[in-house]
């Protein structure tokens, strides 16, 4: 068992791909191994997690997520703890791994109870785990999951929380919030993305002792990012060794958007950055920024260069995107350059032939624009982030940085990846161009374009993530924090 570390690359498994080698598993395996590894690995980290808790609450549901809740109480029992059960389920329609866990109970000395009890140190939740995906909790479950919600003690989810989808991360009407989960086996996506990373508090992994290799070998539904090491840059180098990156935007009143932008890629290790202001009465020096070079796009050769697009740009970078789709190296587009894509069919045309001929594109929406331009809702989009994220990525033949809480960053044929870092100190203007800027800046020391967006979007949390507590996050103290 170990908690989930988020500086290393890791496979996550859907649920179908889950099952899949659960399966698999389960036909390797004497009858019942699986399930009593599971509940003394839950009956372990719960002893961890409280080691002091004597009455301890397990609301278990009627399948098997259920039967690893049952088998963990006989060990606590076993142990000395004071294990209470409230089971949804039955011995006559259990599986027959969970009616094995129940007479294992049973036989230990466990309590069961139609009711949870009013006083508990710790809540185990082992009512749906994966099972959230078939139904919304309901009836005597709901009233268990608001119980758990009414006392200041740890709770402890097996899987996932209980209605909490384990594929999306997207979350039902009744849901539990967990201080720490336990996932069996795999890993799922939805525990780092959409509301993944707000139920789930501390991750925790325990494969069961079957290692994958063992199994016909199924392939990762996605993966969780991890960190990236930089190998230091050469003596005998200069500034054409890192890339010339161009960002274009800025109308009148949304200057600062570009100065970010640039700022992140000069911070991000970009060799040369230029900035092409839209706002004609806009000063040609930055004195805070005096690296930036201020030039009007058409005098510069895009086709040599890293073109970021759209930050602060307004109505305004319309007019320029046939020309820069045409003619750019590499694009990184945000912002308002993603929300004239999506009203424009030609302008759409023009991105999906950069595809065609191999110029790579980097799209970085955030769930508004991302429904824009698969004309559906924001809602939709937070429902299946991964799956949108996807279908973008192959709609425009690009890569596709879908920002958020778990952000995805996609491209057609390879599995997506779920960026683990960042906070809520994101939340707060500028920090995307500063993102897109980065990106730019990755794009130029030489990174295809799915690289550059995972290892920018690391970072770009990570810096958050690092930040004092108590201190507010500004995009420009972001774009200074970045390093190459």
């Amino acid at each position: 068992m170990q908690r989930v570390n988020f500086h290393k690359r890791q496979a996550l498994y859907d649920v179908a791909a889950t099952r899949q080698l659960e399966q698999q598993a389960q036909q390797a395996l004497p009858a019942h191994t699986l399930m009593a590894r599971a509940g003394l690995a839950v009956a372990r980290l719960a002893l961890a997690l409280a080691p002091h808790a004597r009455r301890i609450w397990i609301a278990a549901g009627p399948g098997n997520n259920g039967g690893d809740g049952l088998e963990a109480a006989m060990h606590l029992q076993r142990w000395g703890k004071h294990p209470l059960v409230t089971w949804l389920g039955s011995a006559e329609s259990a599986t027959a791994d969970t009616r094995t866990s129940y007479l294992n109970a049973m036989g230990a000395g466990v309590s069961f109870a139609d009711a949870p009890p009013d006083i508990y140190d710790l809540c185990i939740d082992a009512l749906l785990g994966i099972g959230s995906q078939l139904r919304e909790p309901a009836g005597r479950m709901a009233d268990w999951i608001v119980h758990s919600h009414q006392h200041d003690v740890p709770v402890l989810s097996l899987d996932v929380p209980t209605g909490l989808q384990a594929d999306t991360g997207a979350a039902c009407a009744t849901h539990v919030k967990a201080s720490h989960t336990l996932s069996l086996l795999t890993l799922k996506p939805g525990l780092f993305t959409a509301h993944g990373r707000d139920l789930t508090g501390t991750v925790w992994l325990d494969d069961l002792q079957y290692q994958q290799e063992s199994l016909t070998p199924v392939a990762p539904s996605a993966w969780l990012a991890g960190a990236t090491a930089t190998a230091a840059r050469a003596h005998a180098s200069h500034k054409g060794s890192y890339g010339d990156v161009v960002v274009i935007g800025g109308a009148q009143g949304m200057t600062g958007a570009a100065l970010l932008a640039g700022s992140a890629a000069l911070h991000g290790g970009a060799g040369r950055v230029f900035v092409s202001l839209l706002d004609a009465q806009a000063l040609p020096l930055d004195t805070t920024r005096p690296e930036l070079m201020f030039r009007h796009w058409d005098t510069l050769v895009l086709d040599s260069m890293v073109v970021v697009c759209g930050c602060g740009g307004g109505t305004a970078i319309a007019n320029h995107l046939p020309l820069l789709l045409k003619t750019a190296k590499q694009l990184v587009l945000d912002a308002d350059a993603l929300n004239a894509l999506a009203q424009s069919t030609a302008l759409q045309t023009l991105l999906c032939a950069r595809g065609q001929q191999r110029r790579t594109t980097v799209l970085t929406p955030h769930p508004l624009e991302a429904a824009r331009l698969l004309a559906c809702s924001t809602a939709d989009i937070q429902a299946n982030r991964l799956d949108f994220a996807q279908q973008l990525a192959r709609r425009f033949a690009c890569t596709v940085v879908l920002k958020g809480s778990g952000t995805v960053i996609a491209q057609a044929g390879q599995a997506p990846v779920i960026n683990p870092t960042g906070n809520a100190g994101l939340a707060t203007g500028g920090t995307g161009d500063v993102l897109a800027g980065l990106i730019g800046a990755r794009l130029a020391t030489g990174l295809n374009g799915f690289e550059a967006a995972c290892q920018a979007a690391y970072q770009h949390g990570q810096v958050a993530d690092q930040w004092p507590q108590g201190q507010a996050l500004t995009a420009s103290q972001l774009a200074k924090t970045l390093t190459a």
